[in-house]
């Protein structure tokens, strides 16, 4: 705030107290004379208006109900007329029988609950045995109101939070809060789109309108006990402080909470911003959906955030816009934590700033999944993925295709061509044991990406609709955080659509098509693991944009794999690789057997030798129910 500001806001203030005072004085008088005292000398305007006539237009009071609020607040303010009432009234509080004796053109309808000084609580009466001689009193809320004290009621200070507009506003959420500002007629609008976006847009439409903006959980509306009361509240506070209420919502699927916020907003007459779904039945309002930020707007935050520093991310900020679609709020906040200008560390350079702002982005969108998948971190790299050339080969095009995708979809115009399957996705089928799982820990690492592995047992349900549920929170909370998603077995999920018998066929092919749908429209990468390629759904083979076939490893990549699954820090002696290569198994089963002889080894206290590894190969076959022939083991001992 200026100095300028400053100065003409104690202005106000002083002016302000000033008409009060002059009005309480002028109430004072014609309660001591019993007339209607000479009319005072005409003031300088105040812009904003005084208090108190802001007070009588914003609640639509009568000339009797302004002159009851400055009762009350002459009895805090003037003990002239505290001693006037309280000579009438035998106390310090007037009565409704005293006002309407006393107070010009009075009506007896302004003390009904109805009206508005007790519909929104402006003077708060005590309990009489007769309505004439009930006393009131000005509500502290009221009385601070006209001295032009702002702050937020206490009731609702603790569960609302004040909206500060946003140092940068992207043109499309302009445009948007712009069409907000037109459309809103001071009661409910409908705004959708993620939490962040529609606090920007309708905080920018208030500041517009010369609003503030509260914003408050739905949940806190639907464990109100009195929810009348506090909408009356609400209203109130709309009108003292002049702001608008922002609802936002974070009750998910609870349908009685849901109902609770519905009937919060049912009536609620103050400017509310509100989801589509928590508006009424048959409310008919205006909405405004706010798009997720495009690749230019993103581009633009981040140099606006990163400010000079941005020529240093040498052309990467491609790459962290494709992966990191952050909110407005978000990306000062992201700078800020970088831990400073980067220094050399034992001779080495330092790191370069893209490579900082890519692992803050990455720790700051960690997807927050739950039980439906878990984290996986592995520090596999390509050395470590056995394949033929051509399945490499495959796996690095996955690599490009994600990193590269903002620039062939957006600069180079084929998102808007093609409009769907922009997503990556890819299937890994073979064997157990062949690598899919290893293959996917490599490209994460590779692209310093999170990786989660879908537990299906939790995604799947047997209730109709929750299995597309989980499948939508999955999907939302992997794209917030430019994630990996790993479905293991994924025949389990997708398999072939069946001809539809009954409800239930028909539901599961729901299942399948929904996913489908969200695997096409999926920013991050989707791999898919199975070994039983034939139990998949066709349709859904064809909208897969890479299908890497993983096979049974030939003698020479089982030598390859033995070779390279000892740590070097493992004591081995007397080691036969191209031996070992003979046994016929899998990568995962050579992994099994060597760890199974370490600890063989350990247990005695001898490096790892060829004995170790046969004992381990014979659990290992038998728990597989693998027979071993003498060709495969001959001359390991």
């Amino acid at each position: 705030m200026t100095a300028d500001t400053t100065i003409d806001t104690e202005s106000w203030v002083a002016g302000n107290l000033s008409r009060l005072t002059d009005a309480i004085g002028t109430l004072r008088d014609r309660l001591r004379a019993g007339t209607d005292p000479e009319p005072a000398a005409p003031q300088a305007l105040l812009d904003p208006p005084a208090a108190y006539e802001r007070l009588r237009d914003g609640f639509g009071l009568s000339s009797f109900e302004l002159a009851v609020v400055l009762l009350g607040a002459g009895i805090e303010l003037d003990p002239v007329l505290a001693d006037l009432v309280s000579a009438e009234c035998g106390g310090r509080r007037p009565t409704f029988g005293f006002a309407l004796r006393a107070l010009p053109e009075p009506h007896w309808t302004a003390f009904t609950p109805a009206a508005p000084l007790r519909r929104w609580q402006l003077i708060e009466p005590s309990a009489s045995d007769t309505h004439t001689s009930t006393a009131f009193r000005l509500s502290e809320r009221t009385l601070h109101y006209l001295l032009g004290i702002d702050y937020v009621e206490p009731r609702l200070d603790g569960m609302a939070e004040q909206v500060e507009l946003p140092d940068a506003l992207p043109m499309s959420y302009r445009a948007q809060s712009g069409r907000l500002a037109a459309l809103w007629d001071g009661g409910p609008m409908a705004v959708d789109g993620s939490a962040s976006a529609v606090r920007s847009v309708t905080v920018a439409a208030c500041a517009a309108l010369g609003l503030g903006l509260l914003a408050v959980d739905a949940s806190a509306l639907a464990r109100e006990r009195e929810p009348r009361t506090l909408q009356r509240l609400w209203e109130r506070e709309a009108m003292f402080g002049q702001h608008a209420l922002l609802i936002e919502d974070d009750i998910g699927d609870d349908p009685a909470a849901v109902t609770a916020a519905q009937e919060f907003v049912r009536g609620l007459q103050c400017p509310v911003v509100v989801p589509q779904r928590l508006l009424p039945a048959r409310r008919r309002v205006g909405r405004i959906v706010v798009d997720a930020l495009s690749v230019p707007e993103q581009r633009a935050l981040w140099q606006y955030a990163l400010g000079p520093v941005a020529t240093g991310m040498n052309g990467r900020m491609d790459e962290v816009v494709a992966q990191f679609p952050l909110e407005v709020d978000q990306f000062l906040d992201t700078v800020a934590q970088l831990d400073g200008p980067a220094a050399p560390v034992d001779g080495r350079a330092p790191d370069p700033i893209a490579d900082r702002l890519w692992a803050q982005c990455r720790l700051r969108a960690r997807a927050p999944m739950g039980r439906l998948a878990q984290r996986i971190e592995s520090p596999a790299d390509w050395s470590e993925l056995v394949l033929p050339p051509e399945q490499l080969a495959d796996l690095q095009q996955i690599a490009v295709h994600v990193r590269h995708r903002v620039r062939v979809n957006d600069s180079w115009g084929f998102g808007s061509r093609l409009r769907r399957g922009l997503g990556v996705s890819a299937l890994f089928t073979g064997p157990s044991g062949t690598g899919k799982t290893l293959a996917a820990e490599v490209l994460a690492n590779d692209l310093q990406l999170d990786l989660y592995r879908v537990d299906l047992s939790q995604l799947v349900s047997k209730y109709i609709g929750e299995t597309e549920k989980n499948l939508a929170a999955v999907f939302d909370a992997a794209e917030r955080g430019g994630s990996i998603l790993l479905f293991d077995e994924a025949d389990a999920l997708f398999g072939k659509r069946s001809e539809v018998k009954d409800s239930h066929d028909r539901f599961a092919n729901i299942e399948v098509s929904y996913l489908l749908q969200r695997m096409e429209c999926y920013r991050g990468l989707a791999i898919l693991t199975t070994n039983k390629r034939a139990a998949l759904d066709q349709a859904f083979l064809r909208r897969l944009r890479f299908v890497v076939t993983f096979p049974f490893p030939e003698s020479a990549e089982r030598a390859a794999i033995w070779a390279s699954i000892f740590p070097p820090s493992t004591p081995t002696t007397g080691l036969r690789v191209e031996r070992l290569a003979r046994l016929n198994v899998t990568g995962g089963t050579i992994r099994n057997i060597a760890l199974h002889a370490a600890f063989l080894a350990a247990a005695r206290d001898e490096p790892i030798t060829m004995a170790h590894l046969l004992r381990a190969a014979q659990g290992e076959c038998r728990k597989l129910e693998k027979p071993i022939t003498a060709a495969e083991i001959g001359g390991w001992v």
